[in-house]
């Protein structure tokens, strides 16, 4: 598998959309192109930000931060060294797009929409939420459970430099580091068809490099609180990493629908329970209130598995290769031949043997 950075010019790609015979519609590619064109559009380069009069000095911080970090990426954590992140771009919104997911109704898996380029994905995306709003729906009235997302980032895969946005500076500095780090993971390894692995594999090397950033630059109470954010979030894992063996089990029964149905809605009532009893005793799980209050369904667990499933199989393969970050990827490049079914078994296989 090439990991190289691939170039391609806005006219080629507009030819490639408006000739293509996928079953994704041209007018989804539109807003797509339009979308992101006008990102970078807006883009100005870092250096040039820092320059101007009347920036505000939080914004100075940020940018400056976010120099230091695509430094480390590459330096450190050996992701792409090309000139994504070094232009900043405003986009005067909290989101940058918007994610649909959406799964059958008694189902763990979710739809797949396939795409030119980047292959088939398990969410669809939209640069505004009214469309997205729009296409939900119709999956809802389709009888689908639906979820959508809003997105800080997204990676063009080393088509484009991509921008830092203002979305991606809603919060700490260890935040701005996780979604750099995971974008530029994307750009490094990205298997076509296969988003759980593209996700979980980006959210572990994102959570490593920032550990390892935040210990790198002494930044002891940074660190602490990193990790007390990884502790909720693995509190909120174990949640719905309990209740996905719950559905799965009754999705599995060849009940009648409508016994399955109040049996899924108990579950997802006893799931909220669940988190309820344990606000208690779990440090910070006031964050993931609004996760609950909006209501549970299929998609919305989905949407968890696909960036969480696989994350302890990719840290025990680099605790295999002694925490040597160039070994682990080129092991991990190795499965671009492997199909999706090889890969989840190798990855859940002692590791001492490749084979496809």
């Amino acid at each position: 598998m090439s990991l190289s950075v691939k170039l391609i010019t806005y006219p080629t790609l507009l030819l490639l959309m408006m000739t293509s015979s996928s079953c994704t519609t041209l007018s989804y590619y539109q807003q797509s192109i339009s979308g992101h064109l006008e990102i970078i559009r807006k883009s100005k380069p870092i250096a040039q930000v820092l320059t101007e009069n009347g920036i505000a000095p939080e914004l100075r911080k940020n940018l400056q931060q976010a120099i230091a970090i695509r430094k480390y990426a590459s330096a450190v954590l050996l992701l792409p060294d090309n000139s994504s992140y070094s232009s900043y771009v405003d986009l005067g919104r909290q989101h940058v797009l918007w994610n649909i997911v959406a799964t059958p109704e008694f189902s763990l898996e979710p739809l797949s929409w396939c795409y030119l380029i980047v292959g088939c994905l398990t969410y669809r995306g939209y640069f505004s939420k009214a469309e997205a709003a729009i296409h939900a729906q119709g999956l809802k009235d389709e009888g689908y459970d639906v979820h959508i997302a809003g997105v800080t980032a997204y990676s063009t895969l080393g088509w484009f430099a991509d921008p830092v946005i203002n979305t991606m500076l809603q919060y700490d500095s260890a935040f701005l580091a996780r979604v750099i780090f995971h974008e530029l993971a994307h750009q490094l390894v990205y298997f076509a068809d296969d988003t759980e692995f593209n996700e979980a594999f980006a959210d572990m090397i994102a959570e490593y490099g920032v550990r390892r950033w935040l210990q790198d630059n002494n930044l002891t109470d940074d660190l602490a609180e990193f990790e007390q954010t990884l502790a909720r979030e693995k509190e909120f894992d174990r949640l719905v990493f309990k209740y996905k063996a719950e559905l799965e089990i009754l999705y599995q029964s060849n009940q009648d629908a409508d016994h399955m149905r109040r049996q899924k809605q108990a579950v997802f009532e006893k799931m909220i329970h669940d988190f309820e009893q344990s606000r208690s005793s779990w440090p910070g799980a006031d964050d993931y209130k609004m996760w609950f209050n909006s209501g549970v369904n299929n998609a919305k667990l989905a949407l968890v598995l696909t960036y969480k499933d696989l994350v302890p199989a990719f840290n025990e393969m680099l605790i295999w290769h002694g925490n040597d970050l160039r070994q682990f990827y080129q092991a991990v490049t190795r499965l671009a031949d492997c199909d999706k079914t090889s890969r989840r078994q190798f990855l859940a296989s002692n590791l001492l043997k490749y084979e496809c």
